[in-house]
């Protein structure tokens, strides 16, 4: 088998790819039709942006507690528990719209229920996946999970779009389209419970215990590298990846297009996305220096998008942005999974997400008025300085800790590029296993 593909000779990974791509291009799916059944029922941008927020709030609020119950029960079953969560909440939506008598509280409410079970899904799912695949395919598997979720993502809005304009185009076809996304949610859950349990990696459930989500806070805080990691992701989620703003500002005002052109540049983006987990699946060593390297090229090609005179070069030139992007989250992705002790991974996972999802609320803003205020290329160009900033802020912070807890530890940026093999510990001090040691005691 390539090596490219390697983790799909595990039986167990083989089966949660399959169900997670097809629950994957539902989802995509469900998401251009609740956006478009709620401007057929509002007309209103503002309707839609309260839809998303709604959508996204459960996440930035409830994924920490969402790591804590990940590490004290099965993460397959917990994702069992929330796909079927999430199905129903779609089936409830489709169902309101089929029959016609759809309000936008139904889409609120049903966007936050979604929502809810998002935030418990997310850091489960992360974690998961070191349970299904040995360490030297950790990488790998978490490469061709974006790779699966990237796909879906070419595929899915398009399918939407399709059959929303094939039904009709009202408020009874986007139903249609959001059943299918219900009925999407039984592969998953299916493929969950024909694995062989023997062959996971499970850790021992944690028994409940008073402030397990402030020991996760400290074991974390107590490692350099996942500290110098989540302030990256930081700084690139919340001032970087506002990829919404920026492509339809830059599509609308500095292009002068409309709707259309703006979509492609997600569709083409998106590519570059693909591309990026492809050859990250292909590597089998991840180092430091590569989020380094990528987080940089990340903030360098924002500003170089920002620069270019035409919409053609723009489009051109996206996936560049899409390929560092992907590059970034699935080595830092990749290395917080490492690094973590399996009774913490759960909730290391869980600030991951939260972090890199819960800066938007703070840049998108932010962003929008610098859009206002200076000029739509200026979003890009603060994006991708702020980014490069972070990076730096990232490494000092790596330094200074790194050498409070070993004088003789090595500089991050002199580190050979593979300097950390995926499977194997980059921690080698024993400072680092002291660390651990205290943060499990504090439990």
């Amino acid at each position: 088998m390539s090596p490219t593909f390697r983790s799909f000779a595990n039986p167990n990974y083989r089966k949660y790819a399959v169900g997670s791509l097809i629950s994957n291009i539902g989802t995509w799916m469900q998401r251009i039709a609740q956006d478009w059944l709620i401007l057929v029922l509002t007309g209103s941008g503002t309707a839609l942006g309260i839809t998303t927020g709604l959508q996204f709030l459960p996440v930035l609020l409830l994924s920490p507690y969402a790591g804590v119950l990940a590490d004290r029960i099965s993460k397959r079953r917990l994702l069992q528990m929330t796909q079927a969560a999430m199905g129903l909440a779609s089936l409830a939506l489709g169902l309101v719209a089929v029959l016609g008598v759809a309000e936008p509280w139904h889409v609120y409410l049903i966007a936050l229920l979604f929502g809810v079970g998002s935030a418990f899904d997310a850091p489960a799912r992360q974690a998961f996946v070191s349970e299904m695949v040995d360490g030297p395919d950790i990488g790998n598997a978490v490469s061709l999970n974006s790779a699966v979720f990237n796909s879906a993502r070419i595929l899915g809005p398009g399918l939407a779009g399709l059959l929303i304009g094939a039904l009709g185009g009202g408020a009874e076809a986007t139903g249609w389209v959001i059943l299918i996304n219900a009925v999407s949610y039984v592969a998953v859950i299916g493929q969950l419970q024909r694995m062989d349990t023997a062959a996971l990696h499970s850790p021992a459930a944690q028994p409940r215990e008073p402030g397990m989500l402030r020991a996760g806070v400290r074991y974390v805080r107590s490692q350099p590298r996942m500290v110098m990691l989540l302030i990256i992701v930081f700084f690139t989620g919340t001032f970087g990846m506002n990829f919404q703003i920026t492509s339809a500002l830059m599509a609308t005002e500095v292009y002068g297009l409309g709707a259309g052109e703006f979509g492609l540049i997600g569709s083409i983006m998106a590519i570059g996305s693909l591309v990026g987990s492809l050859l990250a699946a292909r590597r089998t060593r991840i180092g430091l220096r590569l989020v380094v390297i990528a987080g940089l090229g990340f903030g360098t090609a924002n500003v170089v998008a920002a620069l270019l005179p035409a919409y053609w070069m723009f489009v051109i030139f996206v996936p560049t942005i899409g390929f560092c992007t992907i590059t970034l989250l699935n080595s830092a992705n990749t290395l917080l999974q490492l690094e973590s002790d399996p009774v913490f991974r759960g909730r290391v996972m869980a600030l991951y997400m939260t972090i890199v999802m819960g800066g938007t609320p703070i840049g998108s803003p932010l962003i929008g008025w610098i859009g206002e205020a200076v000029g739509p290329r200026w979003t890009l160009i603060a994006g991708g300085v702020l980014t490069v900033l972070g990076v730096v802020i990232g490494v000092v912070v790596h330094q200074r800790m790194a050498r409070r807890l070993d004088p003789a530890s090595v500089p991050v940026l002199t580190l050979p590029f593979r300097a950390s093999t995926v499977g194997s510990r980059v921690w080698a001090s024993q400072t680092i296993a002291r660390a651990r040691k205290g943060a499990t005691r504090s439990l």
